[in-house]
């Protein structure tokens, strides 16, 4: 597992991680398409996946919240990943901390990683009782 850095003020703890077998896929994805991020919209359309893009091609706004910055490179030769979500979603998940998993099956075809065959998910569960919420 590999938590996320704390990217939002006041924070100290990772709201967010990585499953290994998605670091495994987030290197492979790199190597095909270069810098990559996630966005988490809670929309329709697969709105409970996290989509995967190339860095860029969704364009963040103050609507949106980045919840941590991974790094799934090596020293020297840094990959980092920022995961952000809407707004309103992390309203809505504010009380959770969220693993990014891969599971077998067919994915967003806006997420980079459908034709591989496996799609990104979220697993959740509720943060600890010592960290302070918003």
């Amino acid at each position: 597992m590999l938590d996320s850095t704390v990217t939002i003020a006041g924070e100290t703890q990772s709201r967010v991680a990585l499953a290994d077998v998605s670091v495994e896929l987030l290197r492979q994805l790199w190597a095909q398409y270069g810098p990559l991020m996630f966005h988490q919209s809670g929309g329709c359309c697969d709105g409970s996946s996290p989509m995967c893009y190339p860095q860029g091609d969704f364009i963040t706004s103050d609507r949106d919240v980045r919840l941590g910055t991974f790094e799934i490179g090596t020293p020297g030769a840094p990959q980092p990943i920022d995961f952000w979500m809407s707004a309103e979603q992390f309203e809505y998940w504010s009380h959770t901390h969220l693993t990014v998993d891969v599971v077998k099956g067919r994915g967003s075809g806006f997420s980079v990683e459908a034709p591989e065959g496996v799609r990104f998910l979220i697993r959740s569960r509720l943060m600890d009782s010592a960290r302070p919420f918003d």
